[in-house]
């Protein structure tokens, strides 16, 4: 090789290397949980935690595009940027402090569909004598849903009596988001696991949180035995209406006795005065009034005096 070509690997080789002059991050991997999309990683070694990231992401026919410029968390959500299901995805990460940075660390292809991980379903109980409705719901997804990704999914739904003594379990697999659990004793604790299975390409998820709830005692006759105690109190009520219908004037003598009151009783009992009502003289226009007035003196003696009426109406009569 000439010593001139030589020389100008070496050159470019030093010129390529000043500018990687940060650690590369570490354990760069892409992952997937209910549809979403995220690039996380580790701190290089030996460097200090002021470090900034910059993460890209591409998928299987487009260039790198930047997800988050910057930052300082260890992972960036790609998410958000208008994501396919179906696509195909690939992640890179580069340090940054100041005008130095690292070389970029790329992370495996993930498909979504294919690799994200299905969260566990959400179970809600409720008793009803001795037994469980079990209440099913699918897991959330960050892009679509999981119907529409999958298809209709199977519900393996397991149960078994919460006892030390109690090891086995009973399962059944349905298509339902509800169904009830009848083969079950009273005054009984038990708990419920779901986990479902896609019906495209088998994708199982995560199993649920153990669930549990208390039968009541009332036992499989408890529907009955409400359904009688309203037809008796319905019977009692109408049976009610009917005795008052036909007892209505026995009931009215009794509320309201017409009997009159013993002899005695009147006979002790004050009579009650009699008011006469005085009849009122009516007045024709012009017409005065004239009362008697007594006027006592100093001397003992008294004075009548008839109030006479104004002297300007010389038509009133006078009246002694």
């Amino acid at each position: 090789m000439p010593p001139s070509l030589t020389a100008l690997i070496l050159l470019c080789s030093a010129f390529s290397g000043s500018t990687a002059t940060l650690g590369s991050p570490n354990n760069v991997r892409l992952s997937s949980y209910n549809m979403n999309l995220v690039l996380r990683w580790d701190r290089p070694e030996g460097e200090a935690s002021d470090l900034l990231y910059t993460a890209e992401y591409k998928n299987q026919i487009s260039s790198y595009k930047t997800g988050c410029l910057n930052i300082s968390a260890l992972e960036c959500d790609f998410t958000p940027l208008h994501l396919s299901v179906y696509g195909r995805y690939m992640g890179r990460v580069q340090a940054v402090r100041g005008a130095e940075s690292s070389a970029w660390v790329e992370s495996s292809p993930l498909t979504l569909d294919r690799d994200t991980v299905i969260g566990p379903p959400s179970v809600s109980l409720v008793s009803n004598g001795a037994t469980v409705e079990v209440s099913i719901k699918d897991p959330m997804f960050q892009i679509s849903d999981l119907r529409n990704v999958y298809g209709e999914p199977d519900y393996n739904v397991t149960h078994w009596k919460s006892s030390r003594n109690e090891t086995a379990r009973k399962s059944q697999i349905t298509q339902q988001t509800r169904l009830v659990l009848d083969d079950l004793d009273a005054w009984s604790r038990y708990c419920v696991q779901v986990q479902l299975k896609t019906g495209i390409d088998s994708r199982t998820s995560l199993p649920s949180n153990v669930t549990c709830q208390s039968t009541a005692g009332a036992g499989h006759g408890a529907p009955w035995l409400a359904a009688v105690l309203v037809l008796v109190g319905v019977s009692l009520a109408v049976a009610l209406v009917v005795v008052v219908v036909r007892k209505r004037k026995s009931i009215s003598r009794f509320l309201f006795p017409k009997d009159t009151l013993p002899q005695c009783l009147k006979e002790s009992l004050p009579a009650l005065p009699v008011s006469t009502p005085h009849p009122v003289k009516e007045l024709h226009p012009g017409e005065e009034l004239c009362d008697q007035v007594l006027l006592v003196t100093g001397g003992g003696g008294v004075e009548e005096e008839e109030t006479q009426p104004d002297a300007g109406d010389a038509s009133a009569p006078l009246r002694s």
